[in-house]
């Protein structure tokens, strides 16, 4: 069975045809979604959708195209959020200066702050970067020397630096449909050096569609085309990516009970 460890399922592209989306994805293998928060005054869809399925987990978190509205300066609303059954992750959160639509010192100080709440609650930090891979590793080594805590980076399109940061302090990565994309070739040169025990699945859905679906509206379904190419990459079987990557989301996400997923 494969695990779709991050997609939108509140977003009106999955959220007008819930039943079909999750219907294909059943379909298409993919036995359990993490659907993920970027809002907090968004986040009671989120978790309903969760509360709605046994095999849909959710993330809290403040998207850093968000931190201008609702960057987070206490950990005590993200902490709060942890205490529903639901909840698996803290995020997602990060730095984005491709875009910025948010202030980087306000970006900055929320993503620490999110990282406070997933040392005091144990659960796994979702990190977003784009175009920040030295600022991202920097704040990520900081923190950590403060005191340990455990993550991914997800949706991985950066430089091979910011993946070997993150994996030295024992995160994960998670690769996207980016990955089967033409011009994605740099991103495929990492993927073949990435440690397989360390590796992750997602869509973003309903972004970034993979090869053959690119241009579509993207859904979990669509995480079989990604797992089919990360495994073509490793030089493993199909069958074996999706055992280990499995494997590899519910180790981090150990609050996420495998047992829905039957």
């Amino acid at each position: 069975m494969l695990i779709d460890s991050h997609c939108h399922l509140d977003f009106p592209e999955l959220s007008n045809d819930e039943a079909g989306v999750l219907a294909r994805a059943r379909t298409a293998g993919v036995a359990g979604m993490l659907t993920i928060g970027t809002r907090l005054d968004q986040f009671d869809r989120v978790r309903a959708i969760a509360e709605r399925h046994s095999n849909i987990w959710c993330s809290v978190g403040v998207h850093p195209h968000e931190a201008k509205e609702e960057g987070q300066r206490a950990p005590d609303r993200l902490i709060e959020a942890t205490r529903h059954s639901k909840v698996v992750g803290i995020g997602e959160t990060g730095l984005d200066f491709y875009y910025e639509h948010s202030p980087r010192d306000e970006q900055a100080e929320s993503f620490r702050t999110h990282i406070t709440a997933a040392r005091e609650t144990g659960l796994p930090l979702i990190v977003h970067t784009r175009d920040a891979d030295t600022e991202t590793g920097d704040i990520l080594e900081d923190e950590y020397a403060k005191g340990a805590f455990t993550g991914l980076i997800h949706c991985f399109s950066s430089g091979s630096e910011v993946a070997k940061r993150a994996l030295a302090l024992g995160m994960y990565i998670s690769i996207s449909g980016i990955v089967t994309f033409k011009a994605a070739e740099g991103l495929r040169t990492i993927v073949r050096e990435l440690p397989l025990d360390r590796l992750l699945v997602e869509t973003d859905a309903p972004y970034l569609a993979p090869v053959p679906r690119r241009g579509k509206t993207n859904e979990p379904a669509f995480v079989a085309h990604t797992a089919a190419k990360v495994a073509e990459l490793k030089s493993v079987s199909i069958a074996e990516l999706e055992a280990v990557t499995t494997e590899n989301f519910f180790r981090l996400f150990a609050k996420a009970e495998r047992s829905a997923c039957a």
